[in-house]
């Protein structure tokens, strides 16, 4: 396997570095996503100018990257700036259309990567524990197409979103994998109530309620009661999507923790010196090293892995991210001592997103429980 990253994807990569840098200071990213909006639809579609949502998908999709390498690349970047922008789900949702799409279906890709619209997976319910095969929402057809009822939960700007992906059950019974389908959902249909909030590390998402929503027959993704398959194909992107994020928030925590222990002093030396926190400092310097080497294989397993094996990698992935993402923010916060826990301190925002990221799209107790049984079955 090639470790080294492409000139092209170095390139984006210096390019998306800058420009946040820039344009996403901390004080000015905390505005935005501890504000109304969640985010910035202005920057948003900088982002797409800039090429950062293109290069998330194929050429033959409208983009211009799509590997599992030029993905990490865009999601490492917008970990290092806590950027809240909406990519993730222009990310699932886009894929899904690749995955299943038919062709006028696929032409919502276009709007996706230039930024005009706001796409966002609604898949989690109330009480739902990260089961894909979890659905109680409920799809029925019609003469004309579907009445769509149910609710979701915890739906990324649920609130502001474009384009909803929703799944709902057509056959089988709530845990059944069979007979889950895939709906394309414009966010303005009447009968959908939606409950926004502010997530605790930024951004925000929206509880989603359904009620009698009649959709067209062109609305389903995909084929009818076939949708769980599709939905564990994307899964695999975001899972890679949030361990790139990851190890970025994590460079820069680490970054930040190395000069606070090289510049604070106490009994007139920098408590660097002390060895007990050279020892505490390597050993998260170590585990950032194994998040990297783990992001490798997971964009590896994207573009050449199959089946359990994928499914397999990523989970490990998921997992790693999960205990490390949260052994990072702990004791960067603990070498920092009290300062750490201060709104002012960039660290302290940094660990609520890595203590977050370990929840999306499955925690690492699930993705661990997950990885044991893969490996049983393979």
């Amino acid at each position: 396997m090639n470790f080294t990253h492409t000139e092209d994807r170095r390139m984006l990569a210096d390019s998306l570095n800058r420009f946040v840098a820039e344009q996403y200071g901390i004080e000015h990213r905390n505005q935005l996503a501890y504000g109304d909006e969640g985010h910035s639809p202005a920057l948003y579609a900088q982002f797409a100018e800039l090429g950062a949502i293109g290069a998330l998908f194929p050429e033959d999709a409208g983009g211009f990257g799509g590997s599992g390498f030029d993905i990490s690349v865009v999601f490492e970047s917008l970990g290092r700036g806590l950027v809240a922008e909406p990519l993730l789900g222009a990310l699932v949702v886009g894929q899904a259309l690749i995955a299943a799409g038919t062709e006028s279906q696929k032409q919502r890709l276009d709007d996706i990567v230039a930024g005009g619209v706001i796409a966002a997976l609604a898949h989690d319910e109330p009480g739902s524990h990260y089961e894909l095969n979890k659905v109680t929402a409920t799809a029925a057809k019609t003469a004309t197409g579907w009445v769509l009822n149910g609710a979701k939960s915890v739906v990324a700007l649920g609130e502001k979103a474009d384009l909803l992906l929703v799944s709902a059950r057509t056959a089988g019974g709530a845990f059944d994998e069979a007979g889950i389908s895939l709906f394309l959902v414009d966010g303005t249909t009447a009968g959908i109530g939606k409950r926004g909030y502010s997530c605790f590390e930024g951004g925000r998402a929206a509880e989603l309620t359904f009620n009698n929503v009649q959709l067209g027959a062109d609305a389903l993704l995909g084929a009818e009661g076939q949708g769980y398959g599709v939905l564990e194909h994307i899964q695999g992107y975001a899972l890679l999507a949030l361990a790139a994020e990851a190890l970025g928030a994590m460079d820069v925590a680490k970054q930040y923790t190395l000069e606070y222990l090289q510049t604070r002093k106490q009994f007139g030396v920098a408590i660097g010196t002390f060895q007990a926190l050279q020892h505490r400092m390597a050993d998260l310097l170590l585990e950032v090293e194994q998040v990297r080497s783990t992001v490798i294989n997971a964009a590896d397993a994207i573009d050449n892995a199959q089946g359990v094996e994928r499914a397999k990698m990523l989970a490990a992935a998921k997992y790693t991210v999960g205990y490390a993402g949260t052994l990072v923010a702990e004791e960067s916060i603990q070498m920092h001592g009290g300062i750490g826990m201060t709104w002012e301190l960039p660290l302290a925002h940094y660990a609520k997103r890595l203590v977050m990221i370990d929840h999306q799209f499955g925690d690492e107790d699930h993705h661990l429980a997950r990885f044991m049984a893969l490996s049983q079955a393979a």
